[in-house]
């Protein structure tokens, strides 16, 4: 019987800004104690990731870590993304390159771009 069936998921949390996968530290333990397999990413710059904030120069290089991850998956698997803050930003750039391998994506007060506009579009678009 699949797992999807069983009620049981794969959740993949990405941080926000100024962040790192260590955010998610009580979430996390809640899900896998229902039985959920969960992963945590470092995007570039964050948390345990090494690489310098100046060295990211695109949001595709700063969603990498992530975009690595699902790039891995198994085809068949479809995972459960949660992202926060500036985290959705990374979210929409998998949803697109990878949507075969997404279930649902829930936006946890974060970004939700148009990923063929750069990052600033958002910002352009408001009338404050």
């Amino acid at each position: 019987m699949e797992e999807a069936m069983l009620g049981k998921a794969h959740f993949v949390l990405v941080h926000g800004s100024c962040h790192g996968a260590w955010s998610w530290y009580k979430v996390k333990p809640r899900l896998e104690a229902a039985r959920h397999r969960v992963t945590a990413v470092d995007l570039a710059a964050s948390g345990v990731n090494l690489k310098a904030i100046e060295d990211v120069r695109t949001c595709d290089e700063y969603s990498k870590p992530l975009l690595e991850i699902v790039e891995h998956f198994p085809s068949k698997e479809k995972l459960v993304f949660v992202g926060h803050s500036f985290g959705g930003l990374s979210l929409a750039l998998a949803m697109e390159k990878f949507p075969e391998k997404i279930s649902v994506a829930v936006f946890l007060t974060a970004f939700m771009p148009v990923t063929i506009h750069c990052p600033s579009y958002v910002f352009e678009q408001a009338k404050f």
